[in-house]
């Protein structure tokens, strides 16, 4: 299973971090979280998750995220 990026800007701390990855968890496609990070601004999930419903879900918890190509 390939790997998917997220950008998710507004993340600033490990509570953050946590928050976005415990949305990852619980959306259909994603099979496991392999990184968040606030530093970087990221997620990188492995699984197919619908692009839409990740930046649903990350918007409904404060972030702007967005599935992209790179």
């Amino acid at each position: 299973m390939e790997a998917v990026k997220i950008r998710i800007e507004g993340m600033s701390c490990s509570h953050c971090e946590a928050s976005v990855r415990e949305v990852l968890e619980t959306l259909p496609g994603v099979e496991q979280v392999i990184e968040v990070s606030a530093e970087a601004q990221q997620a990188q999930v492995k699984g197919r998750p619908d692009p839409a419903l990740v930046a649903q879900r990350l918007e409904e918890i404060g972030f702007a995220g967005m599935v992209t190509d790179d």
